[in-house]
């Protein structure tokens, strides 16, 4: 076989090579993804699809070119390539909310063989605020709840909604130049954060998102009617005040946002895991041992965070699952586009 169709593996090699295994055999789905962490997210999303008759196998575009990222995934969809045995799983980033404006955008949200994960990206899902809790205790095995993620989460997101709103409208209106991703970033990150003291970082994020909204407002006076159909718009797909955190730039959410807050809740629950052990150890040989074993039982935060499952009872996962659901049930009967 010539090096250039080894290469370029399509949907219609799939085809082909699923065509001459016997009838029993099971039907082989190649679904892409942009990198290695995203193929343990695409496998909990699609597991629950495999029967006898089919099974998918998760993959980077290329394991000869070590390719990555969502451009290299979706040049797989090529013209010539697209066909029902091979689907792109990727990162929805700003494309969902473009709603097509952009042939990137159209190929995420109207392709039956692409998929997305609604939210920004995988490291949003991960950051999902109900499942932080049990992130803490795996990593510290203390249940104590000492932090209530879900509440901070969620006034973390009205108090950057608005300036969200006017990051969307730029990139919408290709004025992404002028307040580009890398200056939200700067704006919504929480700076300093107390565990007992959380609503000071709260106050501190509202003052400099009213500082940055205030000088948009200046920058684009006429701007006024844009603004409130595209915060509409968003809404309409999904964005809610409450949970604009799932939302933003995933990277940031993840190293910016979230892991330091939890670095500084596991710090303290480890610390009343340890206390407990010398308050309650009758002698030095009992304490040495238990801190020993408690220690070796750690995990590390980064790490569980990424293998957290708890955005399962999310309804962004649940909405990715009717996707998988439809394409069985109406994309795979249809004709091959050409």
């Amino acid at each position: 076989m010539p090096s250039r169709l080894k290469d370029n593996l399509n949907s219609r090699y799939f085809e082909a090579a699923n065509a001459l295994t016997s009838k029993q055999a099971r039907r082989r789905i190649v679904a892409y993804v942009e990198s290695y962490d995203d193929i343990f997210f695409w496998r909990t999303v699609l597991s629950r699809f495999e029967n006898e008759q089919r099974y998918f196998e998760v993959m980077l575009p290329s394991n000869k070119k070590l390719e990555r990222g969502k451009k290299s995934v979706l040049m797989n969809f090529a013209t010539d390539r697209i066909g029902p045995d091979m689907i792109a799983c990727v990162d929805a980033d700003f494309d969902y909310l473009l709603q097509g404006a952009t042939a990137q955008s159209q190929k995420v949200i109207e392709s039956p063989y692409v998929f997305h994960t609604y939210a920004y990206a995988i490291e949003n899902l991960q950051c999902y605020a109900p499942s932080l809790h049990d992130v803490c205790v795996a990593v510290t095995l203390n249940d104590h709840r000492l932090f209530d993620f879900v509440d901070y989460l969620r006034q973390y997101s009205e108090a950057i909604f608005p300036l969200f709103v006017w990051s969307v409208w730029a990139y919408r209106t290709g004025n992404h130049n002028r307040f580009p991703l890398q200056d939200f970033n700067r704006v919504v990150d929480p700076g300093h954060f107390n565990v007992m003291e959380p609503q000071k970082s709260i106050d501190n994020l509202r003052r400099k998102v009213g500082t940055k909204v205030r000088q948009l407002q200046a920058e684009f006076p006429d701007n006024k009617e844009a603004y409130l159909k595209t915060k509409e718009s968003v809404k309409d797909l999904g964005v809610t005040p409450q949970t604009t955190y799932l939302y933003i730039q995933g990277h940031h959410l993840f190293d910016n946002v979230v892991v330091p807050i939890l670095d500084k809740v596991c710090n303290r629950l480890r610390q009343e895991r340890q206390d407990e052990i010398y308050r309650t150890a009758r002698h030095h040989m009992q304490r040495q041992n238990e801190m020993s074993c408690y220690e070796h039982s750690l995990l590390d935060i980064r790490q569980t965070l990424k293998k957290n499952v708890g955005y399962r009872q999310s309804p962004h996962f649940q909405q990715i699952q009717l996707d998988v659901e439809q394409y069985f049930t109406t994309a795979r009967k249809s004709p091959e586009t050409s």
